[in-house]
């Protein structure tokens, strides 16, 4: 008896950009379809002004670019051209549909994401919907109902989203950061065997976070035998160290304090680490647990519905992160914070050990499964 062998090869369209909290989970499941055995193409579409053009061409897909800016917070002439850019993104997005007839399109929130997924409502093709924060964004909550499963990071989402079939799994998390262990980080990076800190602003960098730490620097490396990596963001560099040589003029000599503008190997300084002080990203969050660190997150308080905040509350009740306000945020309280995990080594394992149970490993390789059942229906 032969067995019957579905040489049926799918197209999909992977959506999502602006910030790396939208576009690291849109890459993570998108190079997982893309060696899939029945997979013929994988397209990535997105702002080709934007962070993902880079990341997603680093990734070998084909890009696919939509011209979509963030949707105007007031009613005002600004409104009015946005969704003029809205719609002539939107038919762009099914054009492409229509000359690449993608299987399905998954997309994972985010202004970015709108278009391609409006065109596939319009079109008849099935979205599937990633939420990556605890709050949904605008247009996960408007299109849920369309989308033929909605994935979230966490479960407080779920009374957020109107749909029949949510799944929680977690956010999908770039394979490298299990690729590597603490001690094998740090030898790449050439660091000692000691107690390392990362401080991490998201991809785009936080400038509160950037001053507070250049504040306490001179005074952690006199009290501390401790390493500092120090992610600025690339658009904060110039003015963090301006501020460095103003009041750590020899920071240059320092060879246990790494600054960079961005880390194009981010889980290399993650994974080299033990104590991150970082904002509240979803995907900042996933990643923090991923590598097992102690957190101190500060969210960024202008987030879309505050929910970064919610995130960062979310992991202080599971005692996994400590937690600091950004109108609190001194380099008083956070040299406080700091030395609350560098001088309590059972607190600083206690986090790391919460945090990591937090991790859904299969997170990615889930959604991939998910998404071929809708496919198979």
């Amino acid at each position: 008896m032969t067995e019957h062998i579905n040489n049926k090869k799918y197209t999909y369209f992977v959506t999502g950009g602006g910030t790396g909290g939208h576009i690291y989970p849109a890459v993570a499941v998108g190079f997982a379809l893309q060696k899939e055995p029945d997979t013929d193409k994988v397209f990535y579409v997105g702002n080709p002004n934007n962070l993902e053009k880079k990341i997603a061409e680093d990734k070998v897909f084909d890009f696919l670019g939509v011209n979509i800016s963030a949707m105007p917070k007031t009613l005002s002439f600004d409104f009015v051209k946005w969704n003029f850019q809205l719609l002539f993104a939107t038919i762009k997005a099914i054009s492409y549909i229509f000359k690449y007839k993608p299987s399905l399109i998954f997309g994972t929130g985010g202004y970015v994401s709108a278009p391609m997924l409006f065109a596939g409502v319009l079109t008849g093709t099935p979205i599937v919907l990633h939420e990556c924060d605890a709050i949904p964004g605008k247009v996960s909550k408007l299109l849920a109902p369309y989308a033929k499963f909605v994935s979230i990071a966490f479960e407080s989402a779920k009374e957020q989203l109107k749909s029949n079939n949510i799944k929680f799994n977690g956010n999908p998390i770039r394979e490298e950061f299990s690729s590597t262990d603490r001690y094998h980080a740090r030898q790449i990076w050439k660091l000692k065997d000691r107690l390392t800190i990362m401080v991490m602003g998201g991809s785009q960098g936080a400038k509160k976070l950037n001053s507070v730490i250049v504040q306490n620097l001179k005074k952690l490396f006199k009290k501390y035998d401790i390493q500092i990596i120090h992610q600025t963001g690339l658009k904060n560099y110039d003015d963090t160290v301006k501020e460095l040589k103003k009041v750590y003029p020899n920071y240059t000599e320092n060879s246990q304090y790494i600054i960079r503008p961005y880390f194009k190997k981010m889980y290399l300084p993650m994974l080299a680490s033990d104590i991150a002080v970082s904002r509240a990203g979803s995907l900042s969050i996933s990643e923090i647990c991923a590598s097992g660190l102690a957190s101190i997150l500060v969210p960024y308080p202008y987030a879309a519905a505050d929910h970064q905040r919610k995130n960062a509350k979310e992991m202080e009740e599971l005692n996994a992160a400590l937690y600091l306000d950004d109108t609190d945020c001194t380099a008083e309280a956070l040299m406080e914070k700091l030395e609350e995990l560098i001088n309590n080594t059972q607190k600083m394992i206690e986090l790391q050990n919460n945090a990591k149970k937090l991790v859904r490993k299969d997170a990615t390789k889930d959604i991939v499964g998910q998404i071929k059942e809708v496919l198979n229906k």
